[in-house]
C-alpha cells in the first residue's frame, strides 16, 4: 500500500511573511528588483564624474531612505564599509590624481593641485552615491527568494540557480566543519604543534570533506530531476507588482534627475573624458 502525498495548488499557498529589509518599502519589492534597482541606479552614475550630479543623488537617496522608513544615521552605520572606502578612494586620487590647474603643494611623485581636489571630492561622493543604495537595497536580502525570482521571473536555468543556492547554504556550515577539524586534532594529540602546518593540514582536510559533501548535494539534485530538461514546477510564486515597476521608476529618476541638475548648472563632467 503506497501512501498518497497531497500538494495543495501553488496558488492557495501562503508564504509567512518575513522581515527582509529594514526599509518598510524594501521589504515590498521583489528580491530580483532589488538587484535591477540597484543597476538602475549605478550604471548611469559611472559616466557621470562631478562633484554637483553625485551630491545630488547621494542627497536625494537620503531623502528616499529617510522616507522608506531608514534614518541617515542608520544609513550610515550599516553602510560603515562603503564610507572607509570612500576615503580611501579620495584620498588617493587627492595624492596622485590628474594634475590640472594651480598646483597647491608638490613633493616628491606627490602633486596636489586644484583639479586633483575637485576630482578627489567628487570621486569620494561618487563612491558613496552608487555603492549605499546597493548595500541597503541587500540587507536582509533572502537567497531563497532571488533564486525563485531568477527562475521564475528572469528565466534563468533552475539547474544553475538552485544549484548554486544549495552551495550558498552550505558555506555556512563551514565553520561548524573548521572547528569540529580543529577539535578531532587537539582529541588525538596533534594541535599543539607548529600553527601553519596544523592550519594547512586542517584547511586539507576541509577541502576534502567539502568535496565529498558537494558529491552527495549534486547527486541527489539530479535524483530530484534538476539534471532533466522537462520544465519544472515551482513550490513557490515570484511576481512582479506594481510597487516593483514604481520602484523601478525612483531608481532610474535618481540619477537623471542629478546629472540633469549638474548639467544644468554647468557642472556637468563626463566620467571617461580627461579632466
Amino acid at each position: 500500500m503506497s501512501d498518497v502525498v497531497t500538494v495543495s495548488p501553488q496558488e492557495t499557498r501562503v508564504e509567512p511573511v518575513k522581515a527582509s529589509s529594514p526599509s518598510w518599502f524594501i521589504a515590498r519589492i521583489n528580491a530580483v528588483s532589488r538587484i535591477i534597482g540597484a543597476l538602475l541606479l549605478c550604471i548611469p552614475m559611472f559616466i557621470s564624474l562631478d562633484v554637483v550630479s553625485a551630491s545630488t543623488a547621494l542627497g536625494i537617496e537620503f531623502v528616499l531612505l529617510w522616507i522608506g522608513g531608514v534614518a541617515p544615521w542608520t544609513v550610515c552605520r550599516k553602510t560603515w564599509p562603503v564610507w572607509i572606502a570612500a576615503a580611501g578612494s579620495f584620498i588617493s586620487v587627492f595624492l596622485y590624481g590628474r594634475t590640472s590647474g594651480e598646483i597647491l603643494w608638490q613633493g616628491g611623485w606627490i602633486v596636489i593641485s586644484e583639479g586633483s581636489v575637485n576630482l578627489a571630492i567628487a570621486t569620494a561622493i561618487r563612491v558613496a552615491a552608487i555603492a549605499v543604495p546597493g548595500v541597503i537595497l541587500a540587507l536582509g536580502l533572502d537567497p531563497t527568494d532571488l533564486a525563485d525570482g531568477l527562475v521564475e521571473i528572469l528565466h534563468f536555468s533552475p539547474r544553475f540557480v538552485y544549484g548554486g543556492l544549495a552551495g550558498l547554504r552550505m558555506f555556512t556550515l563551514l565553520q561548524e566543519d573548521w572547528r569540529a577539524l580543529g577539535l578531532s586534532q587537539r582529541s588525538r594529540g596533534l594541535g599543539d604543534g607548529n600553527a601553519i602546518a596544523r592550519a594547512l593540514s586542517q584547511a586539507f582536510g576541509l577541502l576534502v570533506l567539502s568535496i565529498r559533501r558537494a558529491t552527495k548535494l549534486a547527486t541527489a539534485m539530479e535524483a530530484r530531476g534538476f539534471g532533466s530538461s522537462a520544465p519544472r514546477s515551482q513550490a513557490r510564486i515570484s511576481r512582479l507588482k506594481p510597487v516593483d515597476w514604481i520602484f523601478y521608476v525612483i531608481c532610474l529618476a535618481v540619477p537623471l534627475a542629478s546629472i540633469g541638475v549638474a548639467v544644468g548648472t554647468g557642472n556637468w563632467h563626463f566620467a571617461f573624458q580627461g579632466v
